[in-house]
């Protein structure tokens, strides 16, 4: 049963439903026109477009009493906490005790109530976790959030990589497997679904678990979840490459070119992207005269210089260029 509350809503909906639908059909009273516009961000007068006829001025204004000129202003005075977020193991509708040791008027408390708000900080951290499958859920999304921040990755990386062990979560995939492996590489996952390139060596250098194992846990839930992801493309690392290089925007685009016919011709089939993208890099650097040695090149994408060496020969054999 709704309560009276929801049944007042509903018919403020209804009032302002059943009020635009005759404003619709009655038109304009002066000229007969349709078209009437409300000024005021939907909220002010009711004004006819054609004639000018201000048709209705006392409205109700739905909107907050106070008034803000800026975000920070508006974020002071907004009565609404920050939005739910897959990151958090509670999705972030947890409440928190405050550490500053001040009471609402910012008035310092006294020693008797510091002790007090400590015992309840800690037993509110405490109960914030109801079970252990809670708590490993909480371990694996700061295992998560901690990478991410190593990698450089954006937030949007962050939320997906969450959901991604949620589900693996959800579906049993974790058991017989660590935590560390399974949100690894759901990180991995989230990087190449979100299309941010970070080759498997990287997260391998900020994760507490072996390449291997991330390898094979990756293949698992890519499977079982069936994420149906496509190969990394080496175009996706040649920007950040060029930068951490200091190479031009020729040389990049050289290289975009480089890699571009020589995939035409299938030779990318069964190559590192990253070693194919960083002998793309030093062959287009050779060409504009922007020379990196293979290992400056090998250094920046993690690759050998002999990978280095193979793909660039195939590459400008390729080309045609001798």
């Amino acid at each position: 049963m709704p309560g009276p509350t929801r049944q007042r809503e509903r018919a403020t909906e209804g009032e302002a439903e059943a009020e635009t639908e005759a404003e619709q059909e009655t038109g304009c009273p002066e000229c007969d026109s349709d078209s009437l516009v409300r000024s005021g961000d939907g909220g002010g007068e009711l004004v006819c477009e054609d004639c000018g006829l201000v048709i209705e001025e006392e409205n109700i204004d739905r909107g907050p009493e106070w008034r803000a000129f800026n975000h920070s202003e508006r974020q002071s005075k907004s009565r609404v906490g920050a939005p739910t977020t897959q990151t958090m193991h509670d999705k972030g509708l947890t409440t928190q005790i405050d550490w500053k040791d001040k009471d609402a008027y910012g008035r310092s408390i006294s020693s008797e109530k510091r002790s007090q708000m400590h015992r309840l900080r800690k037993w509110q951290e405490r109960i914030r976790t109801k079970d252990a499958g809670e708590r490993n859920l909480q371990f694996a999304l700061s295992e998560i959030d901690r990478m991410s921040s190593a990698l450089g990755v954006p937030r949007s990386v962050r939320e997906v990589a969450s959901v991604i062990y949620r589900r693996a979560l959800d579906d049993d995939l974790i058991r017989g497997r660590s935590i560390e492996g399974v949100a690894t590489a759901a990180l991995y996952a989230a990087c190449r679904q979100e299309g941010i390139p970070r080759s498997l060596d990287e997260v391998a250098d900020v994760a507490r678990v072996e390449q291997k194992e991330i390898g094979r846990t990756y293949r698992y839930i890519a499977q079982e979840l069936s994420l149906g992801l496509e190969p990394v493309d080496p175009v996706q690392y040649v920007p950040r490459f060029c930068s951490e290089l200091g190479l031009s925007e020729e040389v990049e685009q050289k290289t975009r070119e480089i890699i571009e016919v020589t995939a035409e011709k299938g030779m990318l089939s069964g190559k590192s992207p990253t070693g194919y993208a960083a002998a793309a890099i030093y062959a287009a650097s050779l060409l504009c005269n922007e020379k990196k040695t293979q290992r400056e090149v090998a250094e920046v994408a993690q690759v050998t210089e002999v990978t280095i060496r193979n793909r660039y020969q195939e590459q400008i054999e390729a080309l045609g260029i001798h």
